[in-house]
């Protein structure tokens, strides 16, 4: 599909790599890492010919290239439906010159003329393309591809500029997916993608038939997707046919085997140099001296592979010791203008909490966060308690950044009298050392503008960090440095995302936004996804709310027969056995419409087709059905 050959790409002087040479197959799905400021973004945009290098990019004929680049920028004014529509380019051309075609044919009545008979020719060769292009089905696909993506065929006449950058993203990803690319260029699509959202592109992309390259900080997202790794490091390249994880071990592993390999030459080049200089005293023995000689100049040394190993040096002290309550709230709710985020949400949040907040997009997890820190307005009443500082990081906070200013000015800008002289010190922590202090914010990485906006978080002080996205675009060896941090952090901890992996073992419990309520979950993020999954079996996330509260209510004591015992064993059998039945359906169900997704006309003409996939959706009715008065049973013995 693609030949890259000795690609060379600088950037204000500075050679970001060179020398640079693979080859992208069909089903190749890459994982492009390394470093903020490693090349990463730019080496996807070298590929889509967005911006110019040197060396050679050979590409087979007709091949089509899908970019989904890190900012979205989207014309105002168009409707969901109006831009997904932008996928179809030559399609919309066509029918606006067949509208032409057709209004002259209308009007004109020289029938017999030269001009007339053209007219009829170029409609019919114009009818024929737009037919094989797919024009009389593209809008049905449109609209299948949008649905699959958790729009709701309300939404699609509602403007783009109406929707978070979580569901913008997603109007993109339907762009992409109808185009029918041969390569997809991602950059950090699971950036504003809710979890729901990144699971459901991770089954998506494992059945892309083409070829995909992607960035992403996500270790979980690579390892599930990715057939083939590439890593940027100091200029050079490192290309393993494995998943992320597994070529970590394996990059450790060659990494061994030339250290060893390098100590075993320098071994044998220390012992021939012992014998040349021994030699080379005695006449009878220079000969032999002048052949070793000649051997040692003809080695090729090993070279072993560099490692980046620079690494921000994070840590949040706590300013004070806060009261015992942090955040009390009753009968919370927010809207904006008719859509109601939140509703009589009642809250209470004790010190040294950690606390994930988690659920689809626009669900009000940001909305809260900025709610506690007096950003917006809301109805009902929040109030902190006793000493509380809040240091609160923007999930926009990067953008903030004033782009003409350089790293340094921002900082000392911000700074106080008490702080302004470990400034740099500090910038150093976060790997802005030497010239980097003066670069522009406009010149940095997505990742590196993350970077500093941390930096300059710690320049207030606060004994409670609620943050909202603060991995995104920041490297995998960033992340682990902060997650870090945040784990010795001896305050409270409130955290919006998206990314599994970084949630694991950070917090303690997990707040679940849906519906316009909030539901706690006493445990970490993968106790959530296992409760989540069971939850929409037993359709247990109802419209409850959240009071965290250390004493819990005692169920009245009762004896039960044996009898009973046995009964409600039989029971809960019986709802496990429904419950694996429903999930093997669902599993079905959901396989089926990713391949009338992916290709309606050929699934759809199956043998039997609809009457097979209706009687499963039957069955499951059923199931559910069974699995409702088997459980209605259950609460009978509670």
């Amino acid at each position: 599909m693609l030949n890259v050959h000795n690609l060379t790409v600088s950037f204000m002087g500075t050679e970001l790599f060179s020398g640079i040479t693979f080859k992208l197959n069909k089903g190749d799905r890459i994982g492009l890492i390394g470093k903020n400021g490693a090349g990463k973004s730019t080496l996807l945009k070298v590929l889509s010919k967005d911006i110019e290098s040197s060396g050679t990019m050979a590409f087979d004929k007709d091949v089509q290239i899908g970019f989904l680049r890190q900012d979205i920028d989207f014309v105002e004014g168009r409707t969901i439906l109006e831009e997904a529509y932008q996928a179809f380019e030559e399609i919309k051309e066509i029918e606006s010159k067949l509208d032409e075609i057709n209004e002259q044919l209308a009007i004109r009545t020289d029938y017999e003329s030269e001009g007339y008979t053209q007219l009829i020719h170029d409609l019919t060769d114009l009818t024929e393309r737009y037919e094989l292009l797919g024009g009389y089905n593209y809008q049905g696909d449109t609209e299948k591809i949008l649905q699959g993506l958790g729009f709701q065929r309300e939404d699609f006449d509602k403007l783009t500029d109406t929707f978070s950058g979580g569901w913008r993203m997603r109007i993109e990803l339907a762009k992409l997916l109808l185009q029918n690319n041969d390569i997809l260029l991602l950059d950090e699509p699971t950036n504003h993608l809710d979890i729901e959202s990144i699971i459901w592109l991770e089954n998506f992309l494992k059945g892309y038939s083409g070829a995909i390259v992607l960035v992403s900080h996500d270790k979980m997202f690579l390892d599930n997707v990715t057939n083939r790794t590439i890593e940027i490091s100091l200029g050079q390249i490192y290309d393993y046919k494995k998943p992320y994880s597994q070529f970590l071990l394996l990059r450790g592993e060659i990494k061994e085997k030339q250290l060893q390999a390098q100590k075993n030459q320098e071994k044998e080049i220390k012992q021939k140099q012992h014998l040349i200089n021994k030699f080379k005293a005695k006449a009878s023995k220079a000969s032999m001296a002048q052949s070793l000689m000649k051997q040692l100049d003809k080695v090729e040394l090993i070279e072993v592979d560099q490692d980046d190993n620079q690494a921000m040096n994070v840590r949040f002290a706590i300013s004070k010791e806060p009261g015992k309550i942090i955040v009390e709230a009753e009968n919370l709710s927010k809207s904006y203008g008719d859509k109601h985020v939140l509703e009589d949400v009642d809250l209470l949040i004790e010190r040294n909490s950690k606390i994930a907040f988690v659920g689809q997009n626009g669900q009000g997890k940001s909305t809260l966060a900025k709610m506690m820190v007096g950003e917006i307005p809301f109805g009902g009443i929040l109030k902190l308690g006793h000493n509380v500082e809040v240091g609160y990081f923007a999930q926009n906070q990067s953008e903030h950044l004033p782009p003409e200013k350089t790293v340094l000015e921002i900082m000392e800008d911000a700074a106080t009298d008490g702080n302004r002289m470990r400034v740099r010190d500090m910038l150093g922590s976060f790997l802005f050392g030497g010239d980097a202090v003066d670069k522009k914010a406009k010149v940095l990485s997505g990742g590196e503008r993350n970077r500093l906006a941390l930096c300059k978080l710690l320049l207030a002080p606060f004994n409670v960090l609620i943050m909202d996205e603060p991995t995104n675009h920041l490297d995998i060896a960033s992340k682990t440095v902060l997650k870090e941090a945040l784990k010795s952090f001896n305050g409270t901890l409130i955290l919006v995302s998206h990314d599994r992996d970084f949630l694991q073992g950070l917090t303690s419990s997990v707040y679940g936004f849906k519906d316009k309520v909030i539901k706690e979950y006493l445990g970490d993020i993968d106790y959530f996804l296992e409760q989540h999954k069971i939850e929409n079996l037993r359709e247990a996330e109802k419209r409850t709310v959240v009071k965290v509260d250390k004493t819990s209510t005692k169920k009245e004591d009762y004896q039960m027969s044996r009898e009973q015992e046995k009964e409600l064993k039989k029971l809960k059998n019986k709802i496990s056995k429904i419950e694996t039945e429903i999930a093997n359906l669902e599993g079905e169900i959901e396989k089926i419409d990713l391949e009338l997704a992916q290709n309606y006309d050929e699934v759809s003409s199956r043998p039997n087709f609809f009457e097979k996939y209706k009687a499963k959706k039957t069955k499951l009715d059923s199931l559910m059905e069974d699995w409702e008065k088997v459980e209605a049973e259950v609460s009978n013995f509670s």
